[in-house]
């Protein structure tokens, strides 16, 4: 007998993604959308909030996080017991609090996929299982759903701390490259003009741009960003007065104990040659 999965937020782009990954992977799938069109042909498409969840083996909320806590308090009244309610979102703190306090016939499992709708294979993929009640017995239920995926698990403090990075301050980097792209009168030159490390970070600040207003708005309002994007306004002002003072010395130094640092965990070297690499590829588009 086919297991059924429920997918709200099913017409946005996740939603899209992980209703094909279900309906590929034999599960039925309900999809509930009431603000975006649910395309696929194959997903049961329901009504309401409340009748999506009543029958059904999992929920997977791919919901903005602003909602999503008042989601989860909804529907887990509603689900019947045995069942599993997933989140996926970029955040953990306030999803984290939401979902421990779901009933006890509830199962909460709190992931975050990363990857974007764009990945056609889930193989070796990166998911982070955060735990909320039974932390063993969550990852189990994880790893069955995406047993292609690698899995790393952390506690939700730690998982926004890292996300920040991983996501915050290099959204925020790339929003700002982008704002300075687009005001570029003569683009088509400085695209002409343009070496390996530009047309890579062009693409990644694209790419990123190609994501909903709403989703980098919740990325780059992580709260645990402050601490970093402080950190990144303070070393910008410091090289900015290093060029104005003409401080060449202190700029060489700057470079040199960042290299060192960075060399400690990564070869610079095969860093670089899988940039040619990437532009290689890029350039036979």
């Amino acid at each position: 007998m086919k297991k059924k999965i429920t997918i709200i937020g099913a017409g946005g782009n996740m939603g899209r993604w992980f209703t094909k990954y279900f309906l590929d992977n034999n599960f039925d799938v309900v999809g509930y959308d009431p603000e975006n069109q649910i395309t696929n042909q194959y997903a049961i498409k329901s009504q309401s909030l409340i009748s999506s969840v009543l029958n059904t083996d999992y929920v997977i909320l791919c919901t903005p996080i602003r909602k999503t806590p008042e989601i989860i308090r909804l529907v887990s009244k509603e689900m019947k017991k045995g069942t599993y309610l997933i989140d996926i979102s970029s955040q953990k703190s306030k999803t984290v609090s939401a979902l421990s306090k779901v009933p006890s016939k509830i199962n909460p499992i709190c992931i975050h996929p990363m990857f974007g709708p764009g990945i056609k294979n889930i193989n070796g993929q990166n998911i982070i299982s955060i735990p909320i009640k039974d932390a063993q017995n969550e990852l189990h239920v994880a790893k069955s759903l995406f047993p292609l995926a690698k899995f790393v698990t952390i506690d939700a403090i730690e998982h926004d701390k890292k996300i920040s990075i991983i996501l915050g301050l290099t959204h925020l980097i790339n929003l700002i490259f982008a704002n300075i792209l687009s005001k570029d009168e003569k683009i088509s030159l400085t695209n002409k003009m343009s070496g390996t490390t530009f047309k890579t970070q062009k693409i990644i600040c694209e790419s990123v741009m190609n994501e909903s207003p709403e989703l980098i708005e919740t990325i780059v309002t992580n709260p645990e960003i402050k601490k970093f994007s402080e950190e990144f306004w303070k070393d910008l002002g410091h090289i900015i007065t290093y060029i104005q003072e003409g401080k060449t010395d202190d700029i060489i130094n700057y470079i040199q104990s960042c290299k060192k640092r960075l060399s400690k965990n990564v070869n610079l070297d095969n860093s670089y040659q899988i940039l040619l690499s990437i532009v290689d590829l890029i350039e036979t588009k």
